[in-house]
């Protein structure tokens, strides 16, 4: 049985701050769309918080986390909620640190903003667009996701075709981090330090504010462009990412049947059969992207926005709310069987293999691939639609997709390491050595911290002792 934590006793000595106890919203805001995974589902359904609390600046954060540290409570800090992998429920229960509140954009200057951790990216795109800036890149969920969520739990997405991912140099200008300690410190990261906080969920300091970089804002043209086959699809959406004269914001490929089936909204637009290329294009780049598409070979250039009439336009969701987690999305609303991997290509021969391992699977892993920038080179993400039937089937398609050459970020665990890394990340773990000492902040999600001894190679998934503990006591 998990130890009960002194709850009165942390509400005492937080006082006025605001907090919720009622079992039910604390549930709720104790999940994220861990649910994408059946695997994660199963796993992570008993999770919740013995607290929510919200602050509403960095003052009551320092108290928040000097009381949870005086009485041992763990802390798990929470934005938007919009993750995939449970990067914010609180395994060990807790204190739930909902910092969605702590939203106040605290300034705009040419190519940059300074914000609070709970700003929405959407509401900083709004913001900046007075000055004719925006955010470089976001997720598909950018209407509900919070900055500090999206450093903390993200990597890139839309905007990555030109500017790569969050872990690159320059996407994070700085970040203001708060230690678990009894006496909570501010630390200011720039340069190389980000990567310590960076992509960490949270286990190791709580993000108090954020300064990100901006670039010029743009009425982005939606277009889809439609091919006979997910080979020709895949090849024209390379070459159309390496077209650097042309600019745009989202590149992203997506097999038949699947754009059909489950765009629901834009069923009159995209035939049966067809596979698809979406894009973004600056407005003055639409005729470079049209000369470019035009003699392209089984290339049908399906819909343009800034065309499209205002009946057609209405009630239909941006191209890149078509992409990235939400192609998955859209699919499960279809057929809740559905569930996804991230895959990564190599840059050289990414075509072959992908129509290999697309060959190979057919429909059980139905081809999408988001075209992004690695280290200046254009190249593929892939978040391939996969029909579960088993969790040793889908962990069979993991261990195919490997013996095949791609490497797979898998997204059915819940830990930074087991996502892709396979390894400890030694900065970040030393960074949480020094600003969470007791391991009390997101416990269960650094494997390096809960188990040191922990066989990357086994093959067996880590299973926090903490989060088995509360499985058990839910089921007594």
């Amino acid at each position: 049985m998990t130890r009960p934590y002194d709850i009165a006793a942390f509400r005492a000595l937080i006082g006025p701050i605001k907090c919720e106890d009622n079992p039910v919203l604390v549930k709720q805001k104790s999940r994220d769309f861990y649910w994408y995974s059946p695997v994660l589902k199963r796993q992570l359904e008993p999770v919740t918080a013995d607290l929510v609390v919200t602050p509403q600046d960095e003052r009551q954060v320092a108290t928040i986390l000097a009381a949870a540290h005086e009485l041992a409570i763990p802390v798990t800090a929470r934005g938007g909620g919009t993750g995939n992998y449970g990067q914010a429920m609180p395994l060990d229960g807790g204190v739930l640190l909902n910092l969605i509140e702590m939203n106040r954009i605290l300034a705009i200057a040419p190519g940059r903003v300074v914000c609070e951790p709970g700003a929405l990216l959407a509401d900083i795109d709004k913001a900046a667009a007075a000055s004719g800036q925006e955010l470089r890149m976001f997720p598909s969920t950018r209407a509900t996701a919070s900055i500090g969520g999206f450093i903390a739990g993200g990597s890139g997405g839309v905007g990555s075709i030109t500017w790569g991912g969050l872990r690159d140099f320059g996407n994070v200008l700085r970040l203001r981090v708060m230690t678990m300690e009894a006496s909570p410190r501010t630390l200011e990261l720039t340069g190389a330090d980000l990567h310590k906080a960076v992509h960490a969920y949270g286990t190791n300091g709580i993000i108090t504010e954020v300064e990100m970089p901006l670039t010029a804002a743009y009425d982005w043209v939606d277009v889809i462009v439609g091919f006979d086959s997910f080979d020709a699809a895949a090849a024209y959406g390379l070459a159309l990412g390496e077209q650097d004269g042309i600019l745009k914001k989202l590149v992203t490929v997506i097999a038949a049947p699947a754009p059909a089936r489950y765009f629901l909204r834009h069923r009159s637009i995209i035939p049966e059969g067809k596979s698809v290329v979406l894009a973004m294009v600056a407005p003055h780049a639409l005729d470079a992207f049209e000369a470019f598409t035009r003699p392209v070979k089984g290339a049908e250039l399906l819909f343009v926005s800034s065309r499209a009439p205002r009946e057609t336009l209405a009630g239909l969701p941006p191209n890149y709310e078509l992409a990235w987690n939400h192609t998955t999305l859209r699919a499960l609303r279809v057929d809740p069987k559905i569930t996804y991997l991230q895959v990564r290509y190599p840059e050289d021969g990414g075509l072959a293999m992908i129509r290999r391992i697309h060959e190979r699977f057919g429909d059980e892993a139905v081809g999408h691939l988001e075209i992004i920038r690695f280290n200046g080179r254009i190249g593929f993400a892939g978040l391939p639609l996969v029909r579960f039937t088993t969790e040793e089937r889908l962990q069979a398609l993991i261990d195919e997709h490997e013996a095949m050459g791609a490497m797979v970020f898998n997204p059915h665990r819940y830990t930074l390491e087991e996502g892709g890394m396979k390894q400890t990340d030694a900065t970040q773990l030393a960074f949480k050595r020094d600003t969470d000492p007791q391991g009390l902040l997101n416990p269960g999600k650094m494997i390096a911290w809960a188990d040191p001894d922990f066989d990357y190679a086994s093959g067996q998934n880590f299973l926090f002792p903490g989060l088995e503990a509360r499985a058990l006591a839910a089921q007594s």
